[in-house]
């Protein structure tokens, strides 16, 4: 399935692969991106049968950033206006990251070649992320007069710590693979993109075997506990499974463990 040419979706079992599809721009994100991650992370979001999603890319980069042609319409005009005006676009654009983000199923992002602007922005509200030895990545925004403004700053002091993180941020400088890994930006290295999508696979086909219904409350709990300190988040993680402990995947555990077989976990 494809989605004007932006993005192509392809299901296997519970897993979906959300593939960028401008290759010939370098998978810039347009406006056209943005509202459709949006749509697309709704509709994976409410669908049942999908319990991961991976993000891989076609051509030599994952994504290249925002494209600032199509983009550059936003600057027209002065004063207050269209500081008002760039605003509210802003914080538009930010809401597709933050779907990604608050996607109840779990994000892995499969990156090969340049990740860098928004490509940071994105990959930082994903749940994991790999990468073939060949990526490259920049909060490239430095380097062009812009503060980066779609989760960056906000998001990834809390996957890679802030000394690595002020570095890259106030530099803007390229870091490879090797190093995204040494920082924990990516928990796995591949030699090349079959090898990556080969791992993201096996590691999906990890997520999707397990409850689908406590893999998202993991997720959930993980945000909030993130978001509001450690003792709220413990209440909340009590109230969590007193809600979704009483069900038919945790007898199915119970059962397949004493009859010595694999669970087959229905997200009831």
């Amino acid at each position: 399935m494809s989605d004007n040419g932006t993005f192509k979706i392809e299901k296997d079992g519970h897993i979906t692969w959300l593939i960028f599809n401008r290759a010939e721009k370098r998978n810039t994100m347009t406006i056209d991106f943005f509202e459709g991650l949006s749509r697309h992370f709704k509709e994976f979001d409410e669908d049942p049968d999908v319990r991961v999603v991976i993000i891989k890319a076609e051509g030599k980069s994952f994504t290249a950033g925002i494209d600032l042609m199509a983009l550059s319409g936003l600057l027209q005009g002065e004063g207050a206006d269209v500081r008002e005006k760039l605003r509210k676009e802003i914080r538009r654009l930010q809401e597709p990251m933050n779907a990604i983000e608050k996607c109840r199923k779990p994000v892995i992002a499969a990156i090969h070649g340049h990740c860098i602007g928004g490509g940071i922005d994105f990959i930082s509200a994903c749940d994991i992320r790999l990468a073939s030895r060949d990526a490259i990545f920049s909060i490239r925004e430095t380097r062009m007069a812009i503060v980066a403004d779609l989760g960056t700053l906000q998001r990834l002091p809390h996957i890679i710590g802030h000394g690595w993180f002020r570095e890259l941020a106030l530099t803007g400088r390229d870091f490879t693979a090797e190093e995204a890994l040494n920082m924990n930006l990516i928990t796995r290295l591949c030699e090349d993109k079959d090898a990556l999508y080969r791992e993201a696979k096996k590691l999906a086909d990890d997520i999707a075997a397990c409850p689908p219904i406590t893999v998202q409350g993991v997720k959930d709990v993980i945000l909030y506990s993130r978001d509001n300190g450690i003792y709220p988040g413990l209440e909340y993680v009590a109230q969590k499974n007193s809600a979704i402990l009483p069900s038919e995947d945790l007898m199915e555990a119970f059962n397949a463990f004493m009859e010595k077989r694999s669970p087959q976990f229905k997200g009831k």
